[in-house]
């Protein structure tokens, strides 16, 4: 109920703007992999899907106390949340496991190759997790391209703007099912056509390195 009323509010208040859902498998595991431009992302993706996203989120996002935490927890009601707690890095490494999980029970795992959100527009160089994913599971990669979402929200700021925005989704991408045979060079090749593919329905320009979050870059490192 609370996905159709999102779905709702983003095509009329937002015009959202949605290519390509026919091309989105009607059962089965599926992997969505997407570029990242806002923190609504997760939420825009799955509720404009035709079956339900799971992602994983930072833990404070559904356990913050008071008002706000309340508000997000709302928000995220339209999503199959998986929490992750990304301070802590056992928790962290463990992330892919519960994706696992997700597409053996036949379900929807969404998630960003870039790691993080890309604050220059750019679309930074993919991490192999999804290819991981992909040849673990033999589930499809389904593509998705979102353009102008970064308008809605500024980072850091709590205002939400009924910008229009557009989502573009691909075909499905097949890789051989090899489980832990599968290879480095493998994981590359397959990050890398995946890449490709959302750089084509996203429309922007690359950036062959690996984005990383102004948290993690005052920390010195990456946050996933």
């Amino acid at each position: 109920m609370i996905q159709k009323s999102v779905s709702g509010i983003l095509r009329t208040g937002f015009r959202a703007r949605v290519t390509g859902l026919e091309n989105f498998p009607e059962d089965g595991p599926v992997i969505v992999a997407s570029n990242h431009l806002a923190f609504l992302d997760s939420i825009i993706i799955s509720a404009l899907m035709p079956r339900r996203v799971a992602f994983l989120a930072k833990s404070e996002y559904v356990n913050t106390p008071g008002v706000r935490g309340k508000m997000m927890k709302l928000m995220f009601e339209a999503i199959d949340i998986i929490p992750v707690n990304r301070s802590d890095r056992k928790e962290s490494m463990k992330a892919l496991g519960k994706a696992l999980e997700v597409l053996n029970e036949g379900r929807v795992f969404g998630i960003y190759p870039e790691g993080t959100r890309s604050r220059d527009g750019y679309l930074y160089r993919g991490k192999i997790g999804m290819a991981w994913l992909a040849h673990m599971t033999g589930a499809p990669v389904v593509p998705i391209g979102l353009i102008g979402t970064d308008k809605l929200q500024k980072p850091d700021s709590n205002m939400v703007y009924p910008k229009r925005f557009t989502v573009r989704v691909g075909k499905p991408l097949y890789f051989e099912k090899t489980g832990e045979t599968m290879t480095g060079k493998q994981r590359k090749e397959t990050t890398a056509k995946i890449m490709d593919e959302i750089a084509a329905l996203s429309g922007q320009g690359r950036k062959d390195v690996y984005n990383v979050s102004p948290s993690a870059s005052r920390d010195g490192g990456a946050t996933s």
